[in-house]
């Protein structure tokens, strides 16, 4: 049985993601959560909307043996490269290894991801490199929402550093995204892994990165727009025993206001795409061969 693509859940030109609000896997089973983005995926701390893998390279492990996802073994996928002769000899040479293994197959997937990173979007060009004409007037009023501790603090957790922004702390938040009416969630989250009350029902931050690419948003994909979005955000989530701090109504926000953050802070950089065959872009960042990112 060949491998199931890991392309089908990380298409470039839908921000590798796959547009969907429950991804799919092998025979169509369908899964319990949304494909989070590989964009920048270099930069978490940890992997997965929970956090279960600590590095890219165990990441690509689970959704290999997973049944719903590529529904295959660690072993088979190794059976399957080895049998393929269009993999070259160099490969094993450059990962300092003779033959093909489990690690090399990951270590692979995971190189790759780690060149799909973007961080030239209007907003950096206007925030870090002084380009004041990057950002419309009301893209710049939408970032000062963005950052004002009083109004939106968005960037609490979508941090915005001093010389560089990930617009992820990497950490995780109840945000009120899952909850039933009477506060009881059916995906435990971050809980699940560290069975620590306090983390029932939080999920990792996701970067904002190239965010109008990647809907629909949040976890288990329940909000279709970035719109929704903000009026989950607005009304405070659904409230729960384990809410985040940080998570209040923004109601006192005007129509105006809260309209705003859908189009700031203009975050998306088209080149990653552009280099995989979508339109648009810079030329800095090299993300050669978008179809090495399929096990094969």
């Amino acid at each position: 049985m060949e491998p199931f693509p890991v392309q089908t859940c990380h298409t470039p030109n839908l921000g590798f993601g796959d547009g969907k609000a429950l991804s799919n896997g092998v025979d169509g089973k369908r899964g319990t959560r949304s494909a989070p983005t590989v964009v920048n995926a270099a930069y978490n701390t940890l992997q997965f909307w929970d956090g279960r893998s600590a590095s890219l390279e165990k990441q690509a492990e689970g959704p290999m043996a997973n049944p719903v996802e590529m529904g295959h073994t660690l072993e088979g996928v190794v059976k399957f490269v080895q049998s393929d002769p269009t993999v070259p000899q160099d490969v094993c040479e450059g990962l300092g290894t003779e033959q093909i293994t489990i690690d090399l197959v990951t270590k692979s997937i995971a190189s790759f991801e780690r060149t799909v990173v973007i961080g030239d979007s209007p907003f950096d060009r206007f925030y870090y490199g002084g380009d004041k004409k990057a950002l419309s007037l009301a893209a710049q009023r939408g970032l000062i929402l963005f950052l004002d501790p009083k109004k939106g603090n968005c960037s609490v957790c979508h941090v915005i550093g001093k010389k560089y922004a990930l617009f992820t702390d990497n950490k995780f938040h109840n945000i009120g995204v899952g909850a039933d009416t009477s506060g009881n969630f059916a995906d435990l989250g971050l809980y699940a892994q560290s069975k620590n009350t306090a983390d029932m029902g939080a999920f990792k931050t996701p970067t904002l990165r190239n965010i109008a690419e990647t809907a629909p948003y949040m976890h288990d994909g329940s909000q279709a727009t970035l719109k929704d979005v903000v009026d989950h955000y607005v009304g405070g989530g659904t409230s729960n025993p384990h809410l985040d701090k940080e998570i209040h109504a923004l109601d006192f926000l005007t129509f105006n206001e809260r309209g705003r953050p859908q189009s700031i802070p203009r975050v998306t950089d088209r080149h990653v795409a552009s280099e995989c065959g979508s339109a648009g872009g810079l030329s800095s960042i090299k993300v050669a061969n978008c179809s090495e990112a399929v096990v094969q």
